[in-house]
């Protein structure tokens, strides 16, 4: 089961989660859309939750150069 954990101050993103087992990052955004990013060891994750971090251009940046897709839960 994947522990969502509630996003504040971001205009995009609502909430995110990490699958450790699979080195993924989850994210859910304001519209209800969930998706994946693949290939994100914990230093990827805890660049993206660091103090500060701007999810949305993370995601831009970073994550959306990873394998993704819609997240069907």
């Amino acid at each position: 089961m994947i522990d969502w954990i509630p996003v504040a101050g971001s205009t995009r993103v609502v909430a995110e989660a990490y699958d450790a087992e699979a080195e993924r990052i989850l994210v859910r955004f304001r519209e209800g859309v969930e998706w994946w990013y693949g290939a994100c060891p914990p230093s990827v994750w805890a660049q993206f939750t660091a103090p500060g971090q701007s999810r949305g251009q993370f995601i831009h940046q970073v994550l959306d150069h990873k394998p993704n897709g819609r997240y069907a839960g």
